[in-house]
């Protein structure tokens, strides 16, 4: 398992790192694209489509994203769009969390798949405009995810075996503790310290999302990495309600030892668009 997973790892390296340096946003955005339209793909799947219509989702997926991409909305200021869409993963998905697995069965399916396309086509919109912001713009909103989740599961582990840990979400997650939400919060603190920090060193042509968000003060910056830092565990606990609701371990097995594509951006579906909303506003 481990060795299916550092190749896969290192093939996705080679494919994505040069078109995430590359000056022209084209190559990184189309190959976001086919990323999202195979999320699209398995979030019908695990919604009880067969087959055939999951490919079709998948495909109207990569079309809607392509027609925003063609009409100009990457180059566009999309307040109302992020503000919509963060508004909706706060609401919603917060109740989703606490209705609990047999509630999300009881949507009307066609609901559910038109829930997750439009949390993926906006998800890649958010993808593609990062992406014209700046490349380190981009990272550094990738990077609040990984550390977030990385911060979690150390703090789990450092913290799991001297005190009682409060399960964040039993029935969903049982791996998932409150402790580890914290730790993942003060990871993402760090993070932002030190991002800032090098931002001021190296003055990259594209300010990272942190600096951006110094900018109107500690406080808003603080309140807002941990925001985020939240959001992206409420991402990464819907994927895992989904998931139970359809009787799955992982979304699909396309990323060897990775599972599906859905395991891997669940935690990015909110925070990208949430970080948006953050730097239009």
């Amino acid at each position: 398992m481990l060795k299916q997973r550092v190749i896969t790892a290192v093939l996705l390296l080679l494919v994505l790192l040069p078109a995430l340096f590359h000056q022209d946003s084209a190559p990184f955005n189309s190959l976001a694209l086919l990323f999202i339209a195979a999320a699209a793909w398995e979030w019908a799947r695990l919604n009880g489509y067969g087959s055939p219509a999951s490919y079709l989702v998948a495909a109207l997926c990569a079309s809607m994203c392509a027609g925003l991409w063609w009409a100009g909305w990457l180059a566009q200021a999309l307040p109302q769009v992020w503000l919509l869409t963060g508004a909706a993963w706060v609401l919603l998905g917060s109740w989703v969390l606490r209705a609990g697995v047999p509630a999300w069965g009881q949507f009307n399916r066609g609901f559910r798949l038109l829930v997750g396309l439009l949390a993926l086509v906006v998800t890649w919109l958010a993808v593609a405009q990062a992406k014209l912001i700046g490349t380190n713009f981009l990272l550094s909103v990738f990077a609040l995810v990984w550390v977030a989740d990385i911060g979690a599961y150390f703090a789990g582990r450092t913290w799991g075996g001297r005190i009682v840990q409060r399960k964040l979400a039993a029935a969903i997650s049982p791996g998932k503790s409150w402790e580890g939400v914290g730790g993942g919060m003060v990871a993402v603190l760090l993070l932002a310290w030190a991002w800032t920090r090098f931002d001021l060193w190296a003055q990259p042509a594209a300010p990272s999302f942190y600096s951006h968000l110094a900018e109107r003060g500690v406080a808003f910056a603080v309140i807002a990495c941990v925001f985020l830092a939240a959001m992206s565990v409420v991402g990464d606990l819907f994927e895992s309600l989904v998931k139970r609701s359809a009787g799955v371990k992982d979304s699909s097995k396309l990323l060897p030892g990775h599972g599906g594509v859905l395991d891997r951006v669940d935690a990015l579906l909110p925070s990208l668009p949430l970080a948006m909303m953050l730097y239009t506003f």
